[in-house]
């Protein structure tokens, strides 16, 4: 199809690219998306990059909202809890809520993909286009340019959004204009995909939870399939003498997972060769400012905030992104200039709380997990949740099963936490007071 000039422009069509087609589409915009990859329902997949991904309230909030959460929920695997793998034991689940009851699921990003870009594709004024790698883009006048496998395209927008990701090809032509400033973060860990086939049939591992192998210097966890299968993902240091590079041989491999992850050696057949030709992907935090120039190109998503992916929140709050662009345009009667500074203004700081608090969760899920102190405060957050339901709501609650701002979740914690701080030295003065009473009693005896 020939570009049109009022087209809204899309670059990248991923989950939030095409959600947010959707969205826009609703509002009655003609979008035209912009994809660098052939058309994943018809492509091959990149091995070792499925990555599974935890869909929660956030997410599920905003597939409610185009009609699209009874599709994508009827894949989907409920994971209710954490089931910890000793390297020595029998394994422990950990509820994610007081009552046992609530769930994040287990989606295929691809699968979703693929469900999202149907669903935009089928709206009226929609259109995409594959194998366009964004090479050019003039901020004041909206002109791209593409790289195309006949050559190269051009297209002009009034407005340009860039949904593409971590590595954003419209970020990086903001900072090439130098129009924005960027800090990339990465962690000194990366990620391995293995997997773990179907057992006679049925699933290797309970599917009802998020599977963990928490080893301080290293973790992996294991996500369940609609296939019965699961996918792993290793976290291990890139570099060094205990890294995904000290690994060199079939050998080698064998020793170090009979060693480390004994339970998991007999259930993945093809460990060995997932482990040796399946890449290293990385893993790190993207921050920029501004998110907009000139009031006609923006970005969101990734492409303006990446995450780790300890919290299983970066799907969810690129999508809970485009819901509140969506808010935006309302209050502002569909002027860009005005929408996407109030935008970046309501989501920025929020933003920031969950990229720490899903570095602090990678802490947490590697080296506090097994600990039984940490399992005795979690017993403990879900007594107080029990007990004051409502008024006492534990982090991962609020972040994974409520749609609360991420910097109020990081405010309200932290009072939560000074509240039963203060509580507990409290009970713990006035039980020592009244064991000294008692012994001072005792000694006039």
């Amino acid at each position: 199809m020939t570009p049109e000039r009022d087209e809204i422009a899309v670059v990248g069509a991923g989950l939030a690219g095409c959600l947010l087609a959707c969205f826009l589409a609703r509002r009655g915009y003609r979008v035209a998306l912009y994809e660098r990859r052939p058309d994943p329902r018809t492509g091959k997949v990149e091995r070792g990059r499925s990555i599974n991904l935890a869909l929660s309230e956030r997410g599920l909030d905003a597939l409610r909202r185009i009609g699209l959460d009874t599709q994508v929920m009827a894949d989907a695997l409920p994971m209710r809890g954490r089931m910890i793998h000793p390297v020595a034991g029998e394994p422990q689940f950990q509820s994610y809520s007081a009552a046992g009851d609530r769930a994040i699921n287990s989606i295929s990003r691809g699968a979703l993909n693929n469900a999202l870009l149907d669903a935009a594709t089928a709206l009226p004024g929609v259109r995409v286009a594959f194998d366009h790698r964004l090479v050019g883009l003039d901020p004041a006048t909206g002109e791209m340019t593409f790289e195309t496998p006949q050559g190269k395209v051009m297209a002009t927008a009034p407005v340009v959004l860039g949904a593409d990701g971590a590595g954003s090809a419209v970020r990086g032509q903001l900072l090439g204009h130098g129009l924005l400033r960027e800090s990339l973060d990465f962690l000194d860990y990366g990620y391995k995909e293995l997997t773990i086939p179907p057992l006679g049939g049925d699933f290797a591992l309970d599917p009802e939870a998020l599977h963990i192998w928490p080893r301080g210097t290293s973790m992996m966890i294991a996500l369940p399939n609609p296939d019965r299968s699961f996918t792993c993902t290793l976290f291990w240091p890139t570099h060094g003498t205990a890294s995904f590079a000290s690994l060199g041989s079939p050998a080698a491999v064998e020793r170090h997972f009979a060693q480390h992850y004994p339970d998991l050696l007999p259930l993945a057949p093809n460990l060995v060769d997932d482990y040796q030709h399946n890449p290293v992907g990385v893993l790190g935090t993207v921050r920029c400012d501004p998110w907009q120039v000139t009031g006609r190109v923006g970005l969101l998503g990734d492409a303006a905030h990446a995450i780790v992916p300890f919290y299983g929140q970066g799907a969810n709050c690129a999508f809970e992104d485009v819901v509140e662009l969506d808010r935006c345009l309302d209050e502002c009667a569909d002027d860009w200039s005005a929408a996407l500074p109030l935008f970046q203004r309501r989501r920025q700081d929020n933003a920031e709380a969950i990229a720490q608090m899903a570095l602090a969760n990678f802490v947490e899920m590697r080296d506090k997990v097994a600990s039984p102190l940490f399992q005795l405060g979690r017993r403990v957050e879900h007594a107080l949740e029990r007990t004051l339901p409502g008024r006492y709501v534990s982090r991962y609650e609020l972040v994974s099963f409520s749609t609360t701002p991420y910097a109020e979740v990081r405010r309200r914690v932290r009072w939560q936490h000074r509240v039963l701080g203060a509580v507990t030295a409290g009970a713990a003065l006035l039980l020592a007071g009244a064991v000294g009473s008692v012994l001072r009693r005792g000694r006039r005896r």
